[in-house]
């Protein structure tokens, strides 16, 4: 086990060069933009289906009105129905930051530009027209995600190229800017429309369908692959490997099957809504309430296994401060105060309960016919709740949950007894004191400084505070425990926490970033950022971040005393 550790740790700079790849950061920072559009539409969907689907359990003749339920559905399909166009935005903006930190001094992506080229492009190559004349809405929606993605990687890399080879129109230096800007971006403009024009035109010519309609039918095959047993347990054991070595996983491993995970989603509520069965199991919160029970690593159980079952005091104290934020999801408190990550004794239940949790929860859907989810939930609703809500309110989703906590439970268990008996050994040895040792960003043990910080502050700099993680879980709850400690002392600082990916709108409202530990390999990228507005950036290591989520006073201290530094 040690052998296969040490492995790992060797490589992990290779899976962070993975992690920090801007295309796939773009993909994922753009559905991280689009979400709330996805959510927002979701809701209308429950409100249309929920109230047939309890009146039908409850053996009552009731349903919404018509007209109500094709306003709900209207929603959903004026703001759903077009993700496919925002992603092509969102995700071409998102990779226009990223190349411009790599682009000559003085030379700069304009970010609505590229947007605006990236939806033209996306249109050429997933729409047609009828014969009205009339924009069909066929493949607008994650029909046309890997359309999105080309239009947006082609549009990007021509504003690039033209943008560093001067090809742009020249105005007198008279001309306000903002005009400027515009006139020089007319050449990288319409070269990227007609790159994806010709690329419209070789696929209606050669295989009379749109672009999008024959990426469909490569990619097919691959995420046929990815949906099968192997596929999905394949998946859900490289989440868990990375986040071990103390790399994302998510961000590593699901931007490559994003269109799979968000077009099967969509595709299951159709198959539902026409009577048929939803069969998909790949899908978006398949992986968050199965796979990902309680967070990456299916850990739902371990906190509780930590308080009831284990005899050794950090452990019940760690069971006892992490089992809220577990059942929201956010695990970080229990991954770095046990700790799991780089912990021996958890390497192979942490890799093991997922790849168990998917192969079951695709057992119920194959075997069973339990509803595959069909609607996309926040990622932090509790899991069996979740799982319950997105399964269209099959019952057969709350016996799937108490089979996987059983199973996890009994996964779990016999590690953490094996890690347990070490702990009461060494408590025991040191008269039941537990050593405040914990994991730092380079792999050593280092003390945790409480020391008391002389609470002085510029009220006129560094009191705005974004606080950066990989899902804002943790960094909201950083952010509430300064905000609180900040208000009860009286000191001018407010905070909030985001998500990578969402703070580049953000930094220019701030003067200080806390860069939460799971997003340290995005460190030069978000200093880079910073430097730009001038913003101050403050890295957290491992426990000593877990802990200020717990303790508003010892956060304040520690930003204080950086601030200060």
């Amino acid at each position: 086990m040690n052998k296969i550790i040490k492995l790992l740790e060797k490589n992990q700079g290779t899976f962070e060069k993975i992690s920090q790849n801007i295309y796939l950061q773009a993909i994922k920072d753009g559905f991280l933009n689009a979400m709330p559009v996805i959510l927002f539409s979701s809701i209308f969907l429950l409100l249309a289906n929920v109230p047939e689907v309890i009146a039908t359990g409850l053996g009552i003749d009731f349903a919404l009105p018509e007209t109500l339920t094709e306003w709900f559905n209207k929603i959903y399909e004026y703001t759903m129905g077009i993700v496919g166009l925002m992603i092509a935005g969102t995700t071409a903006k998102n990779l226009a930051v990223s190349m411009n930190r790599r682009m000559p001094d003085g030379k700069v992506i304009g970010e609505t530009s590229v947007m605006l080229a990236s939806l033209s492009g996306v249109l050429l190559l997933a729409v047609s027209k009828t014969s009205e004349g009339n924009f069909e809405a066929v493949n607008m929606d994650t029909r046309g995600l890997l359309s999105a993605f080309v239009s947006a990687f082609l549009t990007v890399n021509v504003f690039k190229f033209c943008i560093t080879h001067d090809i742009t129109i020249r105005l007198p230096k008279e001309v306000p800017g903002t005009i400027s800007q515009n006139f020089r971006d007319i050449f990288a403009f319409s070269f990227s429309v007609l790159g994806c024009a010709l690329i419209d035109i070789i696929a209606r010519v050669a295989f009379k369908v749109p672009f999008a309609d024959i990426l469909t039918q490569v990619f097919a095959p691959l995420f046929g692959g990815v949906e099968s047993y192997l596929g999905m347990s394949i998946v859900w054991l490289l989440i868990p490997m990375f986040w071990f070595v103390g790399v994302h996983g998510p961000s590593v491993v699901k931007p490559a099957i994003m269109a799979a995970l968000i077009g099967n989603t969509s595709e299951n509520l159709e198959l539902f809504q026409s009577g048929e069965f939803p069969h998909h199991a790949l899908t978006e919160n398949f992986g968050n309430f199965v796979g990902e029970l309680g967070g990456t690593g299916a850990t739902l159980v371990v906190p509780f296994i930590f308080m009831f079952a284990m005899h050794s005091k950090q452990l019940k104290a760690v069971g006892k401060a992490s089992f809220i934020p577990v059942l929201f999801s956010v695990n970080e408190p229990l991954l770095f105060a046990a700790p799991i990550i780089l912990n021996p004794y958890f390497f192979i239940p942490f890799l093991i309960a997922p790849v168990v949790n998917v192969v079951i929860g695709k057992l119920f859907i194959d075997v069973l016919s339990m509803n595959g989810l069909m609607y996309v939930l926040p990622w932090a609703s509790p899991g069996p709740l979740g799982l319950f809500l997105g399964t269209n309110f099959d019952w057969l989703s709350l016996v799937l949950s108490v089979v996987l906590i059983i199973v996890d439970i009994l996964i779990y268990y016999p590690f953490c007894r094996a890690y347990d008996r070490t702990l009461i050994q060494e408590e025991t040895e040191k008269t039941g004191e537990i050593e405040e040792n914990y994991y730092n960003e380079e792999s050593e043990m280092v003390v945790a400084e409480n020391n008391e910080t002389e609470k002085v502050i510029d009220t006129n700099k560094g009191n705005r505070i974004l606080v950066i993680c990989a899902g804002s879980g943790t960094s909201e709850q950083l952010a509430g425990a300064l905000n609180e400690a900040a208000e009860k002392d009286d000191i001018p600082i407010t905070a909030k926490g985001a998500a990578y990916g969402s703070h580049y709108d953000l930094l220019p409202n701030y003067d200080t970033v806390i860069l939460a530990p799971q997003v340290k390999m995005y460190r030069d990228d978000i200093q880079e950022d910073a430097d730009k507005y001038g913003v101050k950036v403050i890295i957290a290591r491992g426990k000593e971040y877990v802990q200020m989520t717990q303790a508003p006073q010892e956060a304040l201290n520690f930003v204080l005393k950086s601030l200060n530094e």
